[in-house]
């Protein structure tokens, strides 16, 4: 790994993106990766990772089988016997593992997703993958229990989702307004499809799978966690790969192209990763809303910068999702809500939040 190099000048034209005062290089592994990093981008994440480990803390100390937060350290380190090693090992530990993990996929995804369709309100929920992977857990939970599980007919009905979509564009993915059109008509299909098979079922069977439909961290375990963070191994060093191009690529399409990138390309690769990454996260933890949608746009108004925010983005879905499963433990009058709910109240308030910004700008 080499030092951070400054970056070169950036030609101005159409479609540039805004510049900002604060410096800017690129964090390069290699000859092949090169990571956009600026100072406000590093202090920025050694925040969010502050703001992590204190509500991952929290996680693990508040409640009546809480563990003490005196001893919480000498637990974390192999040293917790009886209750605190049952709550760390069996009950607590893998459900914000699994948290952490889900949280940091969704956020990637989400951020990747946006800047490959350059839409602040693109993800991949809006292409219909959430509905797919609630289609196919309503029909796995409900029509085949026994044959599939819930995870696998979530997984499998998100894939097919992304197909449905793919092969509606005419494009696959390289069309990002087709893509998102294409995707609201598949989710309407999916929504559809799951709500016919809830009605059609026992009602006290449907409200089993209601937890799962809305996003759920409840009863998650080890293997749950070391899937989510297999899912992150293999996509992280791709994110890496083109960090860069999609940097570029904001700067429109023309400009990357005279650069030497391959936006079509490169957009392409993205929107495929950003689909890998949610279905990962489905699989373990159900279709959890607007994580995807409101991390990086979260980011990138902290640090009120141009760029795909990557990194940032990945910390501030962990956040997000950490914040919100705290809250379906620990807040008394609403317990046992799936922490899918929590994250839709956040999707709500902020997308009211940008709807009230953007009418006193002006722009609605």
């Amino acid at each position: 790994m080499t030092a951070v190099k400054p970056a070169g000048p950036v030609p101005a034209g159409p479609g540039a993106a805004s510049r900002t005062a604060s410096p800017k290089g690129f964090l390069t592994v290699g000859r092949v990766v090169a990571v956009p990093v600026r100072r406000v981008s590093v202090v920025t994440a050694l925040v969010l990772l502050a703001l992590i480990v204190a509500g991952s803390a929290a996680t693990l100390s508040l409640g009546r089988l809480g563990i003490p937060l005196a001893g919480l350290g000498e637990a974390l380190t192999g040293g917790a016997e009886g209750k605190d090693a049952f709550v760390l090992e069996r009950l607590r530990g893998p459900r914000l593992t699994v948290a952490l993990g889900t949280g940091c996929a969704l956020g990637l995804s989400g951020a990747l997703f946006q800047s490959a369709t350059r839409n602040p309100l693109g993800s991949p929920d809006v292409i219909g993958l959430g509905a797919g992977a609630g289609a196919g857990a309503a029909l796995a939970a409900l029509m085949l229990p026994g044959t599939v599980t819930v995870p696998l007919g979530a997984l499998v009905g998100g894939v097919l989702a992304m197909a449905l979509v793919y092969v509606s564009t005419g494009t696959g993915f390289r069309n990002p307004a087709r893509l998102v059109v294409a995707g609201i008509g598949v989710a309407a299909i999916c929504t559809a499809v799951t709500q016919y098979v809830v009605y059609a079922m026992k009602r006290d069977s449907a409200a089993e799978l209601t937890a799962y439909v809305n996003g759920s961290l409840d009863s998650r375990s080890w293997d749950d966690a070391t899937t989510i963070g297999l899912v992150l191994l293999v996509a992280a060093p791709l994110t890496a790969l083109i960090a860069r191009r999609l940097a570029i690529g904001e700067m429109g399409d023309e400009i990357a192209q005279g650069l030497g990138s391959e936006p079509r390309n490169t957009k392409t690769f993205a929107v495929l990763l950003a689909i890998v990454l949610s279905a990962g996260a489905v699989s373990v933890a159900g279709p959890i809303a607007f994580i995807a949608l409101t991390a990086p746009q979260i980011a990138k108004r902290i640090t009120r910068a141009s760029g795909p925010h990557l990194v940032l983005a990945s910390l501030t879905g962990a956040l997000l999702l950490v914040a919100a499963d705290l809250c379906a433990q620990q807040l008394p009058l609403f317990e046992d809500l799936p922490v899918g709910i929590y994250t839709m109240a956040i999707g709500g308030a902020y997308l009211g939040h940008l709807l009230i910004r953007e009418r006193r700008k002006g722009a609605l």
